[in-house]
Protein backbone atom coordinates (compact mmCIF):
# COMPACT_ATOMS: atom_id res chain seq x y z
CA UNK A 1 0.00 0.00 0.00
CA UNK A 2 1.65 3.40 -1.02
CA UNK A 3 1.92 6.47 1.35
CA UNK A 4 -0.90 8.40 -0.15
CA UNK A 5 -3.43 5.37 0.12
CA UNK A 6 -2.28 5.55 3.81
CA UNK A 7 -3.34 8.42 4.24
CA UNK A 8 -6.43 8.19 2.69
CA UNK A 9 -7.26 5.72 5.40
CA UNK A 10 -9.96 6.46 7.67
CA UNK A 11 -8.77 5.96 11.04
CA UNK A 12 -11.05 4.58 13.52
CA UNK A 13 -9.09 3.47 16.44
CA UNK A 14 -10.26 -0.30 16.16
CA UNK A 15 -7.66 -2.02 14.66
CA UNK A 16 -4.11 -0.55 16.88
CA UNK A 17 -2.97 2.39 15.02
CA UNK A 18 -2.91 0.97 11.53
CA UNK A 19 -4.10 3.93 9.39
CA UNK A 20 -3.37 6.41 12.08
CA UNK A 21 -1.75 9.96 11.42
CA UNK A 22 0.67 10.82 13.71
CA UNK A 23 2.78 13.71 14.51
CA UNK A 24 6.28 13.55 15.91
CA UNK A 25 7.98 16.66 17.43
CA UNK A 26 11.50 16.61 18.44
CA UNK A 27 11.57 12.73 16.22
CA UNK A 28 15.43 13.04 14.60
CA UNK A 29 16.51 11.27 17.50
CA UNK A 30 16.14 10.17 21.16
CA UNK A 31 12.47 9.37 22.61
CA UNK A 32 10.84 10.97 19.15
CA UNK A 33 12.40 8.77 16.49
CA UNK A 34 12.04 5.50 19.12
CA UNK A 35 7.98 6.49 18.75
CA UNK A 36 8.10 7.31 15.23
CA UNK A 37 9.52 3.92 14.69
CA UNK A 38 7.09 2.49 17.19
CA UNK A 39 3.87 4.24 15.43
CA UNK A 40 4.98 3.09 11.92
CA UNK A 41 5.55 -0.37 12.81
CA UNK A 42 2.00 -0.65 14.17
CA UNK A 43 0.79 0.90 11.10
CA UNK A 44 0.52 4.32 11.35
CA UNK A 45 2.00 6.91 8.58
CA UNK A 46 4.29 9.50 10.90
CA UNK A 47 5.39 13.25 10.47
CA UNK A 48 8.77 13.05 11.57
CA UNK A 49 9.52 16.59 12.62
CA UNK A 50 13.00 18.31 14.23
CA UNK A 51 14.58 21.23 13.69
CA UNK A 52 17.55 19.56 12.30
CA UNK A 53 15.78 18.90 8.83
CA UNK A 54 19.35 16.11 8.18
CA UNK A 55 18.04 14.13 11.31
CA UNK A 56 14.48 14.38 10.14
CA UNK A 57 15.22 13.46 6.60
CA UNK A 58 17.53 10.83 8.24
CA UNK A 59 14.96 8.96 10.62
CA UNK A 60 12.08 9.50 8.29
CA UNK A 61 14.14 7.76 5.77
CA UNK A 62 15.42 4.32 7.88
CA UNK A 63 11.48 4.31 8.65
CA UNK A 64 10.35 3.81 4.95
CA UNK A 65 7.53 5.01 3.23
CA UNK A 66 5.14 5.24 6.08
CA UNK A 67 6.99 8.13 7.23
CA UNK A 68 7.31 12.07 5.76
CA UNK A 69 10.24 14.28 7.43
CA UNK A 70 9.13 18.16 7.83
CA UNK A 71 11.19 20.20 9.76
CA UNK A 72 10.76 23.47 11.67
CA UNK A 73 9.43 24.38 14.92
CA UNK A 74 8.12 22.53 16.77
CA UNK A 75 5.59 25.59 17.86
CA UNK A 76 4.26 26.21 14.47
CA UNK A 77 3.71 22.54 12.27
CA UNK A 78 0.35 21.46 12.73
CA UNK A 79 -1.19 22.89 9.56
CA UNK A 80 1.89 21.43 7.84
CA UNK A 81 1.54 18.25 9.17
CA UNK A 82 -2.00 17.89 8.65
CA UNK A 83 -1.63 18.82 5.01
CA UNK A 84 0.96 15.97 4.66
CA UNK A 85 -0.86 13.69 5.99
CA UNK A 86 -3.97 14.45 4.12
CA UNK A 87 -6.05 16.80 6.35
CA UNK A 88 -6.09 14.93 9.65
CA UNK A 89 -4.19 14.64 12.64
CA UNK A 90 -5.34 11.73 14.99
CA UNK A 91 -2.28 11.44 17.60
CA UNK A 92 0.06 14.74 18.30
CA UNK A 93 3.28 13.79 20.36
CA UNK A 94 4.65 16.73 21.67
CA UNK A 95 7.76 15.50 22.76
CA UNK A 96 10.34 18.38 21.06
CA UNK A 97 11.59 19.60 24.75
CA UNK A 98 14.55 21.92 25.57
CA UNK A 99 16.78 20.65 28.61
CA UNK A 100 18.03 23.90 30.48
CA UNK A 101 19.74 23.97 32.85
CA UNK A 102 21.16 26.72 35.20
CA UNK A 103 19.74 28.15 38.69
CA UNK A 104 17.38 31.32 39.65
CA UNK A 105 19.97 33.83 37.81
CA UNK A 106 20.05 31.77 34.45
CA UNK A 107 19.74 34.24 32.03
CA UNK A 108 16.17 35.57 30.72
CA UNK A 109 16.89 33.72 27.49
CA UNK A 110 17.19 30.70 28.74
CA UNK A 111 14.15 30.87 30.97
CA UNK A 112 12.27 32.09 27.46
CA UNK A 113 13.55 29.30 25.53
CA UNK A 114 12.95 27.13 27.60
CA UNK A 115 9.45 28.30 28.28
CA UNK A 116 8.13 28.79 24.61
CA UNK A 117 9.37 24.72 23.75
CA UNK A 118 8.22 23.15 26.60
CA UNK A 119 4.90 24.31 27.51
CA UNK A 120 4.26 26.91 24.84
CA UNK A 121 4.49 24.40 21.94
CA UNK A 122 1.96 22.39 23.45
CA UNK A 123 -0.04 25.05 23.64
CA UNK A 124 -0.02 26.03 20.34
CA UNK A 125 -0.72 22.77 19.45
CA UNK A 126 -3.35 22.18 20.98
CA UNK A 127 -5.18 25.74 19.90
CA UNK A 128 -4.45 24.32 16.29
CA UNK A 129 -5.68 20.47 17.10
CA UNK A 130 -8.51 21.30 19.48
CA UNK A 131 -11.23 22.20 16.91
CA UNK A 132 -11.33 19.64 14.20
CA UNK A 133 -10.60 17.16 17.74
CA UNK A 134 -13.58 18.12 19.21
CA UNK A 135 -15.45 18.59 16.29
CA UNK A 136 -15.11 14.90 15.11
CA UNK A 137 -14.87 13.34 19.21
CA UNK A 138 -11.97 12.21 19.19
CA UNK A 139 -8.26 12.82 19.25
CA UNK A 140 -5.20 11.67 20.88
CA UNK A 141 -2.39 14.12 22.82
CA UNK A 142 0.62 12.70 24.07
CA UNK A 143 3.25 15.05 26.11
CA UNK A 144 6.75 14.12 26.97
CA UNK A 145 7.78 15.92 29.93
CA UNK A 146 10.12 13.93 32.22
CA UNK A 147 10.01 12.71 36.23
CA UNK A 148 11.19 16.47 36.60
CA UNK A 149 7.58 17.99 36.09
CA UNK A 150 6.15 15.29 38.71
CA UNK A 151 9.44 16.27 41.02
CA UNK A 152 12.46 18.39 39.85
CA UNK A 153 15.95 18.26 39.20
CA UNK A 154 18.94 19.77 40.63
CA UNK A 155 20.74 21.81 38.68
CA UNK A 156 18.02 22.78 36.33
CA UNK A 157 15.22 25.16 36.96
CA UNK A 158 14.07 26.02 33.77
CA UNK A 159 13.81 23.00 32.85
CA UNK A 160 12.42 21.50 36.07
CA UNK A 161 9.79 24.76 36.37
CA UNK A 162 8.57 24.63 32.90
CA UNK A 163 8.43 20.59 32.87
CA UNK A 164 6.29 21.26 35.74
CA UNK A 165 4.20 23.81 33.02
CA UNK A 166 3.69 20.59 30.76
CA UNK A 167 1.96 18.52 33.01
CA UNK A 168 -0.30 20.65 34.42
CA UNK A 169 -0.96 21.69 31.06
CA UNK A 170 -1.62 18.23 29.87
CA UNK A 171 -3.68 17.27 32.70
CA UNK A 172 -5.91 20.29 32.16
CA UNK A 173 -6.53 18.91 28.71
CA UNK A 174 -7.21 15.67 30.21
CA UNK A 175 -9.55 16.44 33.13
CA UNK A 176 -11.32 19.72 30.60
CA UNK A 177 -11.95 17.39 27.06
CA UNK A 178 -12.03 13.40 28.29
CA UNK A 179 -15.41 13.21 28.23
CA UNK A 180 -15.92 14.70 24.50
CA UNK A 181 -13.02 11.83 22.91
CA UNK A 182 -9.86 13.32 24.07
CA UNK A 183 -7.12 11.27 25.39
CA UNK A 184 -3.83 12.98 26.76
CA UNK A 185 -0.94 10.99 28.06
CA UNK A 186 1.78 12.54 29.91
CA UNK A 187 5.07 10.68 29.57
CA UNK A 188 7.66 11.05 32.71
CA UNK A 189 10.57 9.10 32.91
CA UNK A 190 13.55 9.77 34.36
CA UNK A 191 16.49 8.97 32.56
CA UNK A 192 16.83 8.06 29.16
CA UNK A 193 19.88 7.33 27.13
CA UNK A 194 19.60 9.74 24.73
CA UNK A 195 21.32 13.51 23.51
CA UNK A 196 19.19 15.12 26.45
CA UNK A 197 21.05 13.08 29.16
CA UNK A 198 24.78 13.72 27.99
CA UNK A 199 23.72 17.50 28.15
CA UNK A 200 22.39 17.24 31.88
CA UNK A 201 26.68 16.54 32.48
CA UNK A 202 27.28 16.07 35.89
CA UNK A 203 24.07 16.34 37.56
CA UNK A 204 22.53 13.94 35.15
CA UNK A 205 25.59 11.21 35.68
CA UNK A 206 24.53 11.63 39.98
CA UNK A 207 20.79 11.34 39.37
CA UNK A 208 19.95 10.14 35.93
CA UNK A 209 22.35 8.01 34.57
CA UNK A 210 22.06 5.31 37.56
CA UNK A 211 18.91 3.93 36.20
CA UNK A 212 18.81 5.33 32.44
CA UNK A 213 16.56 3.48 30.24
CA UNK A 214 16.92 3.10 26.33
CA UNK A 215 14.08 5.27 24.53
CA UNK A 216 12.58 2.27 22.95
CA UNK A 217 11.89 1.56 26.63
CA UNK A 218 10.06 4.59 26.70
CA UNK A 219 8.38 3.79 23.61
CA UNK A 220 7.16 0.45 25.20
CA UNK A 221 5.50 2.03 28.16
CA UNK A 222 3.62 4.55 26.34
CA UNK A 223 1.81 2.01 24.38
CA UNK A 224 0.95 -0.06 27.04
CA UNK A 225 -0.23 3.47 28.84
CA UNK A 226 -2.13 4.06 25.89
CA UNK A 227 -3.86 0.44 25.38
CA UNK A 228 -4.91 0.77 29.35
CA UNK A 229 -6.24 4.25 29.14
CA UNK A 230 -3.61 6.15 31.49
CA UNK A 231 -2.87 9.55 31.83
CA UNK A 232 0.35 9.17 33.44
CA UNK A 233 3.12 7.32 32.06
CA UNK A 234 5.89 6.60 34.24
CA UNK A 235 8.71 4.34 32.14
CA UNK A 236 10.39 3.95 35.62
CA UNK A 237 7.62 2.91 37.85
CA UNK A 238 9.54 4.14 41.28
CA UNK A 239 8.93 7.43 40.12
CA UNK A 240 4.87 6.70 41.66
CA UNK A 241 6.46 6.48 44.95
CA UNK A 242 8.96 9.33 44.92
CA UNK A 243 5.32 11.52 43.23
CA UNK A 244 3.41 10.00 46.20
CA UNK A 245 6.41 10.92 48.97
CA UNK A 246 6.60 14.52 48.14
CA UNK A 247 3.00 15.25 48.59
CA UNK A 248 2.42 13.27 51.85
CA UNK A 249 6.05 14.40 53.70
CA UNK A 250 7.05 17.15 51.27
CA UNK A 251 9.48 18.85 53.95
CA UNK A 252 11.12 15.31 54.26
CA UNK A 253 11.22 15.01 50.47
CA UNK A 254 12.90 18.90 50.36
CA UNK A 255 15.64 17.58 52.89
CA UNK A 256 16.67 14.32 50.45
CA UNK A 257 16.42 16.50 47.50
CA UNK A 258 18.74 19.21 49.15
CA UNK A 259 20.92 16.29 50.69
CA UNK A 260 21.65 15.28 46.83
CA UNK A 261 22.37 18.66 46.22
CA UNK A 262 25.02 19.02 48.45
CA UNK A 263 26.60 16.12 47.50
CA UNK A 264 25.92 17.74 43.81
CA UNK A 265 28.08 20.09 44.57
CA UNK A 266 30.89 18.89 46.33
CA UNK A 267 31.48 16.00 43.89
Amino acid sequence: MSTDQHRRQEYDGRHGYEGARVVLTGAGGGIGAALARRFAAEGATVVVNDLDPAKAAAVAAEIGPRAIALPGDASAIVADAREALGGTVDVYCANAGLASGGDAFADEAVWDAAWQTNVMAHVRAARALLPQWLERGSGRFVSTVSAAGLLTMIGAAPYSVTKHGALAFAEWLSLTYRHRGIQVHAICPQGVRTDMLTAAGSAGELVLAPTAIAPEDVADALFEGMAEGRFLILPHPEVAGFAAARATDPDRWLSGMNHLQQKWETE
